[in-house]
């Protein structure tokens, strides 16, 4: 377990446990925090943020255009199979978007594979007046592979749910390239 002393905080500030600290030297005015806790709290609270935070999105982008629709991972692998593309892209995509509003229960036809789309969400709170100058979001290369595949029938949609600047963008890879100032390489790794 990782644990680091800090100094010259209050120790109102943070909840601890005195038994957890036997063994410790601890100056005064100083406490000790288990640093691989709060960091696996922080990531937890960060995810269901984000969580809250794209379910808004969708919501909103959905309410302004009645053609896209969130997929099943069955419908995924469908619409996936039904373009010729690997099942590898099924979490590239988080909505589909048909040329015409449709019951999603009757599914789609042939013919309206054709003209599917599928939507990538970027979605931030902050204050964008310019949207989507200012984005910063991840992508992953299997997005970026999937959207050069399909081309214009690949799109990002940049949310913002800024209540000053609300609104969405859909762009294509192409368009969105040029729009790209600084662009760097992250690797999730799990062992």
């Amino acid at each position: 377990m990782s644990q680091i002393l800090i100094y010259g905080v209050p120790r109102a500030i943070f909840k601890w446990n005195p038994a957890a600290l036997r063994g410790w030297r601890i100056g005064p005015g100083s406490i000790a925090v288990d640093c691989e806790r709060m960091a696996s709290d922080h990531s937890y609270s960060i995810t269901l943020s984000n969580n809250r935070t794209e379910k808004a999105a969708i919501d909103y982008v959905m309410a302004q255009d009645p053609r896209l629709w969130v997929p099943t991972p069955a419908s995924r692998r469908l619409v996936l199979d039904e373009l010729g593309l690997s099942r590898s892209f099924s979490r590239a995509f988080d909505l589909v978007r048909v040329q015409k509003p449709f019951d999603v229960g009757s599914g789609l036809s042939v013919e309206e594979i054709d003209s599917v789309s599928l939507i990538e969400l970027k979605t931030t709170r902050k204050l964008l007046p310019e949207l989507p100058r200012g984005f910063f979001f991840g992508a992953t290369e299997n997005e970026f592979d999937l959207a050069r595949k399909l081309g214009d029938r690949y799109k990002f949609c940049f949310v913002c749910l800024h209540p000053e600047s609300m609104g969405y963008q859909l762009l294509t890879l192409e368009e969105l390239e040029p729009l790209i100032r600084t662009k760097r390489t992250q690797y999730q790794i799990n062992l």
